[in-house]
C-alpha cells in the first residue's frame, strides 16, 4: 500500500505536465474503455445466455413459416442486433475524439511556449521545455487511446457481427447455437 500512493503521485504529476486537456483525454479513455469491457464482458457472459433463452423460446413455437412468425422473427433479430450494438457508436466516437484532443493539447502547449518566448525571449530554454512537453505529451496520449480503442472497436464490430449472423442462422434455420 505504501508503494501505491508515491506511483499515484507520479501519475499525477504526469498528468498535470500535459495541461488540462491530458486530464480530458485521460477521462475519455477511461469512459473508453469502461464501454469496451462492457461490451466484451455483454458478449462473452450475457449474451451466450440471452441466445440460449430465445431459440429455446423459439423451437417451442409450433408456428414458425406464417407471416405472423415471420415478422416476429425479425422484431427478434433487430431487437438482438440493437443490443449487441449498443455502446459502439458512442465508442467510435470516443476513439475519433482523442486525436482532436491530442492535437488541441499540441496547441495549447506550443501557444505557451510563444507566452514564454515572447516574456523571457528565446535563451530560456527550461521555461520553454515545459510548454513543449505540454504540446507533445497530450498528442501522444490522445494518439495512443485512439490506435487502441479503434483495434478493440473494430474487433468487437466483427465479434458483434459474427453474434448477430449465429443467431440469425439459429432463428433462421434452426441451426444450434455454439455461444459466440
Amino acid at each position: 500500500m505504501t508503494d501505491f500512493i508515491p506511483q499515484l503521485e507520479s501519475v499525477k504529476d504526469f498528468l498535470s505536465t500535459g495541461g488540462y486537456v491530458l486530464w480530458v483525454i485521460f477521462f475519455m479513455s477511461l469512459l473508453l474503455w469502461t464501454l469496451i469491457i462492457e461490451r466484451y464482458w455483454y458478449l462473452w457472459r450475457v449474451y451466450p445466455l440471452m441466445l440460449s433463452n430465445e431459440i429455446a423460446w423459439w423451437k417451442k413455437r409450433d408456428d414458425k413459416a406464417s407471416w405472423f412468425s415471420t415478422n416476429i422473427r425479425a422484431a427478434k433479430i433487430s431487437d438482438i442486433t440493437s443490443q449487441l450494438n449498443k455502446n459502439l457508436s458512442f465508442i467510435r466516437v470516443l476513439v475519433m475524439l482523442c486525436p482532436m484532443l491530442g492535437l488541441l493539447g499540441t496547441v495549447t502547449g506550443m501557444i505557451q511556449v510563444f507566452e514564454v518566448m515572447a516574456v523571457l525571449g528565446t535563451t530560456n530554454a527550461r521555461a520553454m521545455a515545459s510548454g513543449v512537453s505540454m504540446a507533445t505529451i497530450p498528442t501522444m496520449a490522445g494518439l495512443v487511446t485512439a490506435l487502441s480503442g479503434f483495434y478493440f472497436s473494430a474487433r468487437l464490430k466483427f465479434h458483434i457481427l459474427s453474434a448477430r449472423n449465429k443467431f440469425i442462422e439459429c432463428i433462421t434455420y434452426g441451426g444450434e447455437s455454439d455461444a459466440t
